[in-house]
This record gives C-alpha cells, sequence and structure tokens, in this order.
C-alpha cells in the first residue's frame, strides 16, 4: 500500500491498525455470506490499496502464496467485486476493486440467489411432473388423488414465491432496488 510512503512511522502504525480493523470486519462480513475469511481479507486490503495491483503484490503483502491469491483474485472476479484492468508498461495482469458496496451486494446475492433459484425451480418442476403422472395413474384413488393435490397445491405456492424472488433479484440486477431503497449518497 504505497499511499503510506511519506508518513511518519508513528502515522503508518496508527493508519495501518485503523485499516486492519476495517479489513478484519470486510472479511469476517463476507464470511458471513459464504466467502472465506482470506478472501474477505484480499478484498479488504484491495479496497485500500492505491490503484490496480498484481497477484505478486498482494501475495507479497498478503502474505500467501500466488496460488491462494490467484484462487482468491478468481472467486472475486467472479463475484464481480473486482476488474481486471489494463496497465501501460506492464506484462502482468491487474486487478482493481469494485469500489461501490451497493452494486457488490446486489452481483453478490443476484449470482447467489439466481442459482438457487434454477435449482429449486428445476425440483418442483420435477415433483409436479411426477405428480401429474401419479394423478393420471391412479385417479381411481381418493385417498392419494387427495393428498397429490395438496402437495401440488404446495408447491404450486412455492413455486410462485420464487417467481417473485426472480422479481427480486432482477431488481438487484437492473438497479431498480435503488429506487425502492435509494443509497446514500
Amino acid at each position: 500500500m504505497n499511499d503510506l510512503a511519506g508518513l511518519s512511522p508513528e502515522q503508518t502504525e496508527k493508519v495501518s491498525k485503523a485499516r486492519e480493523r476495517v479489513i478484519d470486519s470486510i472479511g469476517k462480513n463476507m464470511d458471513l455470506y459464504g466467502i472465506t475469511l482470506s478472501i474477505g481479507h484480499l478484498y479488504g486490503y484491495m479496497y485500500f490499496n492505491d490503484g490496480p495491483v498484481t497477484l505478486d503484490e498482494l501475495s507479497k503483502t498478503m502474505g500467501m502464496s500466488k496460488t491462494s491469491m490467484s484462487t482468491g483474485v478468481r472467486t472475486l472476479l467472479d463475484l464481480k467485486m473486482i476488474d481486471k484492468v489494463w496497465g501501460k508498461g506492464t506484462r502482468k495482469d491487474l486487478f482493481e476493486v469494485v469500489p461501490d458496496w451497493h452494486q457488490n451486494f446486489s452481483d453478490y446475492f443476484s449470482i447467489k440467489w439466481r442459482k438457487a433459484v434454477e435449482g429449486n425451480m428445476n425440483a418442483l418442476a420435477k415433483s409436479l411432473a411426477e405428480i401429474a403422472a401419479m394423478k393420471s395413474d391412479y385417479h381411481d384413488d381418493p385417498l392419494l388423488t387427495k393428498l397429490l393435490q395438496s402437495d401440488q397445491e404446495k408447491i404450486e405456492d412455492a413455486i410462485k414465491y420464487y417467481r417473485w424472488l426472480l422479481k427480486l433479484i432482477e431488481a438487484f440486477e437492473n438497479g431498480k432496488i435503488f429506487d425502492l431503497i435509494p443509497k446514500e449518497t
């Protein structure tokens, strides 16, 4: 973090301590969302860095292997929390944090929720097809028919919820969520 150059040792220590507290907090917060603590710390370090960094620089700063840094960077890229950027005069890949925490939150949950919704909708559709087949095969069994009808209604209610959740995901993806709950400026 070259932005500390020129500060006295005492000033550097105080700024570093304040930053470390925030970086640790970021790591713990991201851990709650299923991102490892070390990747959360990686994002925190990049957040406070003055400009793009290479894997080598990150590895040196954080004391982690280049392989671990590569895995962490790939995760943050997939979550759209950092970008790969071009740097004049360098052949190494450079990475820079996306500093919009609102967008990071939106992107992270959109990615995770969409994946979960798609898996759940597929399971529900498969169960509805199986219920329809059983209703056809056992239409003369009133007890089973009643049970299957009840299950079908419950699954259809679940599908309504997931369709609503898809609308919420879309509101995050297209930014309309911020019309309802504006960002602080």
